[in-house]
């Protein structure tokens, strides 16, 4: 006995029906034939809605917004859809974007399970050369008022993301003068040709560099975290969200003696942003007294800082609060010998060569941070512990070795803000547990920001809730005969070849019918 088959959306073969006791498990005793005619008539249903219908380039992707954030700023040229959104999820963890002997994705140094970031205190290279600054977070860049730790000039994420692809020193994905054939991988990957033909229709030859940018981008604006237990607790959702410890840590943090606030503030716990219906973008750099280096030590001018030139009034200094003057910590008037960080970690002193930039470097988001460690631009501090007494004490204190000095006293830091402050064990453990807190669990393995290299578990699962509907097996019958971008159901796409076949339709109708297994 027969049934008749579906091989494409335009053609039939003959092949036996499925015996009873060798059928998939779950399908019913009708055998393959019923999935075949499942499959047509869902065919039918596209046909009769979508006749006609190409796939697009612009379907419009919302951001979902936690609660309490504003609408970020998308640049013009570069409006949110999901096929730009979802190719450059793909971009963002394909090793091909990288030359050398350790291949290297966007993800290798941002990974979603440490909040993207990688743990390391020196991100790696595809060559094995170790960058000289720690991989930042990237929860909710889309709001970053600069990027990267020291660039005073670096605004937008399409501008950013050539960086680690072109830099030589150090080596990061290894691309700088091989853009060829980075461009020529892409094109022999029949997924990668869809994909981005149908977010870039408008191009004749839309697999170029600029391309590449643009959908990164996209993607990387989608990683919004604002789910964290501190999150349901603010906004009423759960009262006992966090602990009475993480309360009381929350005080600490928001008070006048400790002054976290005033660089770890808003909804996104910084004082770098730029979104809708602010006035200018909030482009903040702190020197926080990580190190007071003898600048003539590393070959680098003493520093002519503008708040040493007249000293403040012993009175003024005595304040402990955030109006005590700069140049409470100057080493009497004029230049300063010490002061400098080590080359070539010297913050946005290394952009704008100006001495009242030495050490200064981007406050980074909190969200997260107890899973983003180890901290500061370089790494050195490997616990949240570690990091309040380093403020505690008004600078870190470095005993011996070439990068030895006293921190506190450094007459380029922020002395308005680092005074230090003295804190208990149990105030300590308190703030901890209050950043903490600050943990978005949902962020760490949310599937709509997870490698779409790994196995697809679901096929036909287009929003990649474990389960496949009947609407998403009509998105994905739609998807296979071109009336709808891949983008819309990239699980529906298993083999990965940007064609969406029978069998992987057959897939998706066993999950319909029978759950994901």
């Amino acid at each position: 006995m027969y049934c008749q088959h579906l091989e494409s959306p335009l053609r039939f073969r003959e092949v036996p029906a499925v015996p009873k006791e060798r059928q998939p498990m779950g399908l019913p005793p009708l055998g393959r034939s019923c999935a075949a005619k499942l499959v047509l008539f869902a065919v039918a249903i596209v046909l009769s809605a979508f006749a006609a219908v190409a796939a697009h380039a612009d379907t419009p992707y919302e951001l979902q917004l936690p609660r309490g954030f504003p609408k970020p700023n998308i640049p013009e040229d570069n409006p949110m859809t999901w096929e730009k959104v979802e190719l450059g999820r793909l971009l963002f963890y394909d090793t091909r974007l990288s030359f050398g002997d350790r291949p290297k994705a966007c993800a290798s140094c941002h990974q979603q399970a440490l909040a993207f970031t990688d743990g390391q205190p020196h991100a790696e290279g595809a060559t094995g050369q170790l960058h000289p600054r720690s991989a930042m977070s990237l929860a909710n860049v889309a709001y970053a008022g600069t990027l990267a730790w020291a660039h005073p000039q670096l605004f937008t994420l399409e501008d950013q993301a050539i960086i680690p692809m072109i830099n030589t020193d150090p080596i990061e994905l290894g691309v700088s003068g091989k853009e060829d054939q980075l461009l020529d991988r892409l094109r022999a990957d029949t997924r990668y040709q869809r994909m981005f033909g149908e977010a870039f229709a408008d191009q004749s030859d839309p697999v170029n560099l600029n391309d590449v940018l643009h959908a990164i981008a996209s993607f990387e604006r989608t990683l919004l975290s604002g789910n964290s237990a501190y999150d349901r607790y603010v906004f009423g959702v759960d009262d006992h969200a966090i602990s009475e410890s993480a309360k009381r840590g929350e005080i600490l943090f928001s008070d006048e003696k400790r002054e976290c606030f005033h660089c770890h503030v808003g909804f996104n716990l910084t004082t770098s942003n730029d979104y809708q219906g602010l006035l200018e973008p909030q482009r903040t750099f702190e020197n926080t007294a990580l190190y007071n280096l003898r600048c003539a030590d590393f070959s680098l001018p003493d520093l002519d800082l503008p708040w040493c030139d007249v000293l403040p009034s012993p009175d003024k200094c005595a304040v402990d609060d955030f109006s005590r003057p700069l140049g409470c910590v100057c080493h009497g008037t004029g230049p300063q010998d010490y002061g400098c960080f080590p080359p070539p970690n010297t913050g946005a002193y290394s952009v704008s060569h100006q001495p009242q930039d030495m050490g200064k470097f981007k406050p980074p988001t909190l969200r997260n941070v107890g899973v983003t460690a180890p901290y500061m631009h370089d790494g050195s501090i490997a616990t949240l512990e570690e990091v309040i007494d380093h403020y505690a004490a008004g600078g870190r204190t470095i005993s011996d070795g070439e990068l030895a000095g006293v921190g506190k006293d450094s007459p380029s830091k922020n002395g308005s803000l680092i005074r230090g402050f003295t804190i208990t064990p149990q105030q300590k453990a308190d703030l901890v547990e209050f950043l903490k807190a600050l943990t978005d669990d949902e962020f760490l393995v949310n599937p709509h920001l997870s490698d779409p290299f790994q196995p697809v578990g679901c096929p036909g699962d287009c929003n990649f809730d474990g389960k496949v509907d009947v609407d998403e097996l009509i998105t994905a019958v739609n998807v296979s005969l071109g009336g709808s971008s891949l983008a819309l159901c990239v699980g529906s796409d298993p083999s990965a070849d940007g064609d969406v076949s029978v069998d992987e339709l057959l897939r998706a109708i066993n999950g319909t019918m029978s759950g994901c297994q």
